[in-house]
């Protein structure tokens, strides 16, 4: 199958084919393009578990016996009537109407599973054009698709999700948190068994990804996790339902305005929460929720108007009484909370000195589609050891950031493990952080020792060849000539790398071995970037055009494929660069974790982490920002700089910062108008 990242990027400029041909805004469309993914998937999944459950089924006298709901829903699976499966969808005649056939499907599916009733996208189909919605229909029937596997379909949804919160189509983006800030709350709280709630839900996404850890550990999500989730706007909960379903999950989400209504009360206690709440809203009504048992520390400010003045708390304190006596939770909110004062300082205080408070972690801006302000991640845990139950761990992640785009920012993969084994380390699992810095020089090393050079010198050996005959090539014969001679360095200095050893001390000497390895992959990437554009050099000196100038670009097209990585099947080997690439950047993970914590243990890193107890909380007025206490990291200097992608960095740090004082300056002008009124 090709590269999933293709195939994404490939259907949604299809699917958008669907609100240039209907009647509905660019808010509006999104639901029938989900509720197709959804069919598509439902399709999938069903085909495959039947081929699994015909062998299986019963016969008598000659009769194999129906298949059944109840053999699906054993396996994570919908059970698909005849016309609901895409095949039959898509293989409409032309005098049948397919909008009229989808409406149907989704009907038949909504009649055999009562928890889908009234949520899947019905009269939206009638809004489209029928030639239009056959296409769609013909491309999600894409070969590729009909053997996907439910991770490739999940990733497919998510990537849907995030196209469409970058549009704001639907309640400006707030129904969508990006994957990397939801896996980062999975990966530190580690939903493994029990009971997870999300009290402001959006389309799902956290109880999606706990289910995905869950999977890792080869378990299934359904018998080891109990969702259970509120959301106030409608559509938002047929998202939230419709994403689970396609996951193959069980959840019970209720439609509720968490701050008045907890239809979930007889579930609690949770021993997971969950959550991406809207910030700083200022329209709670105090009157309502003055006596709610959720608010343990108390009421925070309320202004003259009866609202409470920011409901950041109200979420924190909510989010707190959920838990069971050895819960955790995880919660995304605006970097505001962290050191706000008046009665919000009083409530942060009590939370504070509860000693449930385990990890704040701070996130740069621009992580969020509709949000360039930056954010923290609170973390909880009644269950903390009680060595540690007077501390709260500051992580200040701001400096650890991929670019995705010039606008929106991430975490790699890569990224997300290092912060994790950083809450390894302070937790005492020194084992997992040491099997991790194994795992990548393990990778790194098999990188290095996969490089192969041979097919890239001979395709510029025959490209000088011929060039020579039709100009001076010293020039483009002496690289070629070093790049030979480091490339044969460089696979000896390789093949002489030990297997890393998993005691601390041995992998350290490892990563010692290996730096000056990649040290030379990275000159032999300058290499090949240089005795390329060498042999560019000659072929626009020796012809201007003509049979010559074709054979020319033959040559140097065979130079490019033998250098550059692979963007497609990802089961196909990377080409010299793409390995040479892959060592180093494994390498610098390894370094990245060795150089903070050097001996493998948790240590206070200056600019990163560093552990506080009560004692500097109360003299910074129980402040939870992170950079109050970790200090400012040390000045690192980039071998990779880059002048223009730093100046556009600067461009957006300055947007960031706008949109920071825009956001401050609103918040100080409302607090002066209470204080004078």
């Amino acid at each position: 199958m090709e590269h999933v990242g293709n195939l994404e990027k490939r259907l949604w400029s299809s699917a958008d084919v669907l609100r240039s041909t209907s009647n509905f805004a660019s808010n509006e469309y999104f639901m029938p393009v989900m509720g197709l993914i959804f069919l598509r998937h439902a399709c999938s999944r069903y085909l495959k578990v039947r081929d699994e459950i015909l062998p299986t089924l019963p016969s008598r006298g000659g009769k194999t016996r129906d298949l059944t709901k109840a053999d699906f829903s054993s396996r994570s699976a919908i059970f698909l009537r005849h016309e609901a499966q895409f095949d039959y969808l898509v293989s409409l005649p032309e005098d049948q109407s397919p909008s009229v056939a989808v409406i149907h499907a989704m009907e038949t599916i909504e009649e055999d599973y009562e928890n889908l009733k009234g949520l899947l996208p019905k009269q939206e189909y009638t809004e489209l054009d029928d030639d239009a919605l056959r296409q769609v229909l013909r491309i999600f029937n894409d070969p590729a698709l009909q053997k996907a596997d439910g991770d490739v379909f999940g990733r497919i949804y998510e990537y849907f999700l995030t196209q469409f919160a970058d549009q704001k189509a639907h309640d400006n983006g707030e129904f969508f948190t990006p994957v990397s800030i939801v896996e980062t709350i999975v990966n530190i709280i580690e939903p493994t068994r029990g009971s997870v709630i999300d009290p402001a839900c959006g389309s799902g996404g956290m109880f999606v990804q706990s289910a995905h850890f869950v999977e890792a550990m080869k378990a299934n999500p359904n018998e080891e996790l109990t969702f259970y989730g509120m959301e106030k706007n409608p559509t938002t909960l047929r998202l939230a339902k419709m994403n689970l379903a396609v996951h193959g999950l069980d959840g019970d989400i209720e439609k509720a305005i968490s701050y008045y209504e907890d239809p979930h009360k007889a579930k609690a206690p949770f021993d997971y929460v969950m959550a991406n709440p809207p910030f700083n809203v200022d329209e709670i009504d105090a009157e309502k929720i003055k006596d709610d048992k959720r608010l343990s520390f108390g009421l925070p400010g309320v202004n003259k108007g009866g609202k409470v003045s920011n409901g950041n708390y109200v979420w924190m304190s909510f989010f707190h009484s959920y838990l069971s006596e050895k819960g955790r939770a995880g919660i995304v909110i605006s970097s505001q909370a962290s050191s706000a004062g008046g009665q919000e300082a009083k409530v942060r205080e009590a939370m504070v000195k509860s000693g449930d408070i385990d990890i704040m972690c701070a996130i740069r801006g621009n992580f969020f589609y509709t949000r360039t302000v930056p954010c923290e991640i609170w973390f909880m845990d009644k269950g903390k050891p009680e060595h540690l139950r007077d501390k709260v761990l500051m992580l200040d992640a701001r400096n650890v950031f991929r670019k995705v785009t010039r606008k929106i920012f991430d975490f790699s993969p890569e990224q997300m493990k290092n912060l994790t084994s950083i809450v390894w380390l302070y937790r005492g699992q020194e084992d997992r952080f040491a099997a991790l810095v194994q795992d990548y020089l393990t990778t790194a090393q098999s990188e290095a020792q996969a490089a192969d050079f041979d097919g890239l010198i001979a395709a510029l050996e025959a490209a000088q060849a011929y060039l020579t005959k039709h100009t001076d090539t010293a020039d483009l014969t002496a690289a070629i000539g070093k790049l030979r001679s480091d490339a044969a360095g460089f696979g000896k200095a390789s093949a002489a790398l030990v297997k890393p050893d998993n005691e601390i001390a041995a992998l350290a000497s490892t990563q010692a071995a290996l730096q000056p390895v990649a040290d030379q992959a990275k000159t032999l990437i300058k290499d090949i970037d240089h005795v390329a554009k060498l042999a560019q050099k000659a072929q626009d000196a020796a012809v201007a055009g003509g049979e010559k100038a074709a054979e020319g670009k033959k040559l140097l097209a065979a130079i490019a494929s033998a250098r550059v990585p692979l963007t497609g099947d990802p089961d196909v080997q990377l080409t010299v660069t793409g390995t040479l690439k892959r060592a180093r950047y494994f390498e610098g993970q390894a370094d990245w974790l060795l150089s903070r914590f050097p001996d493998g243990v948790f240590c206070d890193v200056e600019g990163l982490v560093k552990l506080v107890g009560q004692k500097e909380l109360a003299a910074n007025d129980y402040s939870l920002t992170p950079g109050r206490y970790v200090g400012v990291a040390p000045e690192v200097e980039d071998e990779d700089f880059d002048f223009e992608e730093t100046i556009k960095d600067i461009h957006l740090e300055i947007d960031v910062l706008n949109a920071e004082a825009a956001e401050l300056a609103e918040t100080i002008a409302k607090n002066f108008e209470e204080l004078i009124v």
